[in-house]
């Protein structure tokens, strides 16, 4: 089961029990303020505990008035001259506290400190780096259903990543000669010029062998072609390997959103990282 995507007049949310909450993933500016009522009566109707919102940092004071708190914010988030924020409302205040805070600190800590040395060695075998096509998209689906027991969204269903990829979703891939072993995708917003860099999976033999740091190498320079300006993660703020491969590749903290995300079996909370991709 995985939450809904649907429109709201004319903005974009998920929203459902997976990760209990409504997910604002494109706002558009003609909905305000009457939007932020229906989210209010979505929520309470289905009993959410959370929502969550991407908004133009102009109008954060709108959300602020409406009892939302600012969790992270991405400099020239929106076509390389608008900042962005990320916005989340708490209805079930637990929801806003995680015990685990202490270690999550200590991560970006790591992730930071880790940035200023040498880059991660790359695979000792050689692999083949590119971006991946539609008969790939069920070598996809495998290597998604094996990394992770639960994602917000479908990428382990072929029919997705098919339908995905069409529209707004460039995925890549290493290969071990034909084998499918990690993977990632540039998830983007091409009106606003950026793109989310996410769905980083790596099968377990593979692991240790710098495959995310080469994956972002290739995202990014394809990015710069389609004229994206910045790349942003929301990462999984426990994994200590994400939050260093993004840290080492040149992109800053940006906050955390606390008890986010249902992935791998429970709800998380998620560092978000950003870099400019109009520097060289």
């Amino acid at each position: 089961m995985f939450d809904t995507i649907e429109k709201i007049d004319h903005s974009l949310v998920q929203h459902g029990p997976v990760s209990d909450r409504i997910y604002l993933m494109k706002l558009s500016g003609q909905d305000l303020p009457d939007l932020l009522g229906k989210l209010d009566a979505l929520a309470e109707q289905r009993d959410y505990s959370k929502i969550f919102a991407k908004a133009p940092l102009q109008v954060k004071g709108l959300f602020e008035a409406h009892d939302y708190v600012e969790e992270a914010v991405v400099p020239c988030f929106y076509n390389g001259d608008t900042d962005g924020v990320f916005l989340a409302k708490y209805i079930d205040p637990q929801r806003e506290l995680d015990p685990a805070q202490k270690k999550i600190e200590h991560i970006i800590d790591l992730a930071e400190t880790k940035a200023a040395l040498s880059e991660t060695d790359h695979a000792a075998i050689p692999l083949t780096i590119r971006p991946a096509e539609e008969d790939d998209v069920e070598a996809l689906a495998e290597v998604y259903q094996q990394v992770f027991e639960s994602y917000p969204f479908p990428i382990h269903e072929p029919d997705y990543l098919r339908e995905t990829m069409a529209s707004h979703v460039q995925y890549f891939g290493a290969f071990d000669q034909e084998r499918l072993v990690a993977a990632g995708s540039a998830e983007m917003d091409v009106p606003a010029q950026n793109a989310e860099m996410t769905d980083f999976a790596t099968l377990p033999e593979y692991r240790g062998r710098g495959l995310a740091q080469q994956l972002l190498d290739t995202m990014e320079q394809h990015m710069r072609d389609r004229g994206i300006k910045t790349g942003y993660t929301i990462a999984r703020a426990l994994s200590a390997g994400m939050n260093i491969t993004f840290a080492k590749h040149g992109y800053q903290f940006a906050g955390t959103l606390t008890n986010n995300t249902n992935i791998c079996g429970r709800i998380e909370s998620m560092n978000v990282w950003y870099k400019s991709l109009t520097d060289n």
